[in-house]
């Protein structure tokens, strides 16, 4: 009996390490100082997920990707970016120029000892995500969701418009987008200025990226343009439709089916 009360016991020992360096959170400090909350959960191929505007890396908690991937044997990171959920909130417009957003990925992933990664990325998550496919060589492949050719353009008159209202001008049609982020409690000031820096890729800078894209949209999601035009301007570019809409598509189990069946290919 003793015999057998030790072995379990080190099993059990053996369970909780395990777990323990299975799964890991914190804070990274950015390359100026800013604090970038993060976990990493699995310990196989690493994918990096981006989360999108006025939400944090909990919201992949509440897709069917997230459980997916791991259950498919991949490691899972997610983290909130600057100005969002946990991490710092810095109220400079400079702070978020430049390509902050990709550095701050960038600069975690060589703390990780990050060697080579897929990433995934919704809506604004997708804007970052087309950086990191410019600035980052580790970057094996990519998920671009709930994303159409308008972050090409600069002077994309939708971003604009969320600064202006998350800046404190009447925007009627985005009345109910600040009222959430009021009673919500999130930073109002840091939200407009991630807005306001916010990083365009140029068409012709697609078409010179050589890893496999995935482009995913819900069926019925609109709001940044034609994700079926995205896709023909990546060399190695697909295009799969989804259900539902910007808010919605995400969260479905063929959204997650689809973006596991491409990373597996």
């Amino acid at each position: 009996m003793k015999k057998w009360l030790s072995l379990s016991a080190l099993m059990l020992i053996t369970r909780l390490l395990f777990s323990q360096t299975d799964s890991t959170a914190g804070y990274y400090t950015s390359f100026d100082g800013t604090k970038i909350w993060y976990e990493v959960r699995g310990a196989g191929e690493p994918v990096v997920l981006v989360h999108g505007f006025i939400v944090n890396g909990e919201s992949w908690k509440r897709t069917a990707l997230y459980p997916d991937l791991l259950k498919a044997g991949y490691q899972v990171i997610t983290f909130d970016l600057r100005g969002n959920g946990r991490s710092g909130k810095p109220h400079e417009a400079s702070s978020y120029a430049n390509d902050a957003e990709a550095k701050d990925i960038m600069g975690l992933l060589n703390s990780l000892q990050v060697k080579h990664y897929a990433v995934v990325g919704y809506s604004r998550g997708s804007i970052i995500t087309a950086r990191l496919l410019v600035l980052d060589k580790r970057v094996k492949k990519a998920v671009l969701g709930g994303m159409g050719t308008d972050f090409t353009n600069p002077e994309w008159q939708r971003r604009k418009m969320f600064y202006r209202a998350l800046s404190g001008d009447s925007v009627p049609e985005l009345a109910q987008m600040v009222n959430y982020v009021k009673k919500s409690g999130l930073d109002q000031q840091a939200l407009a200025l991630l807005q306001k820096e916010q990083p365009s890729t140029p068409k012709e800078t697609l078409q010179k990226v050589q890893q496999p894209v995935l482009i995913i949209c819900g069926s019925e999601d609109t709001d940044n343009g034609n994700a079926a035009a995205l896709a023909t301007l990546f060399t190695h570019g697909v295009y799969k439709a989804t259900p539902g809409d910007h808010n919605n598509a995400s969260k479905t189990p063929e959204f997650s089916a689809a973006v596991i069946g491409f990373l597996m290919q």
